[in-house]
């Protein structure tokens, strides 16, 4: 499991870093382009229980992208793995915080928002649909196409 845990995330920093190198005009994509020496990018997998990953989708699509943006979290990019077994139960994406210290208060508010809960609890009326997630903060090298 450790072992592919730091595929996904190696992975997923060749298809980040590739991505920008190539270019792009989305706005989540502008705005983690903020200049913030303190700003900080966090690398989250999930891992959803079998049979529950187009729920886990459905929910950060329809809901959670936009309740991060009310709480200061920018949505930079989201991504399944293309090979098994992490295909059909992973789900990656990258977020991006002023810095550590708003990250945590960005949370807080997150997890105390009466809509996330809300949303939360009505995806799970079926069973929860995340059975673990990894976090990883990033600093940006001098040299990244993206700060």
């Amino acid at each position: 499991m450790a072992s592919s845990k730091r595929f996904i995330f190696a992975g997923v920093a060749i298809v980040f870093g590739a991505g920008f190198m190539l270019g792009s005009t989305t706005q989540g994509i502008q705005d983690a382009q903020a200049e913030s020496a303190d700003r900080v990018f966090e690398l989250r997998t999930y891992t959803a229980p079998e049979g529950k990953l187009p729920n886990l989708q459905a929910r950060f699509r329809d809901h959670t992208m936009r309740i991060f943006e009310n709480h200061g979290i920018t949505n930079v990019g989201y991504w399944t793995p293309q090979d098994e077994p992490n295909a059909s139960n992973t789900l990656v994406y990258i977020i991006a915080h002023d810095s550590r210290e708003a990250a945590a208060a960005s949370w807080d508010a997150f997890r105390a928002d009466p809509e996330w809960q809300t949303v939360s609890r009505e995806s799970q009326v079926d069973g929860r649909i995340v059975s673990g997630v990894v976090s990883v903060f990033l600093d940006p090298l001098d040299f990244s196409p993206i700060q």
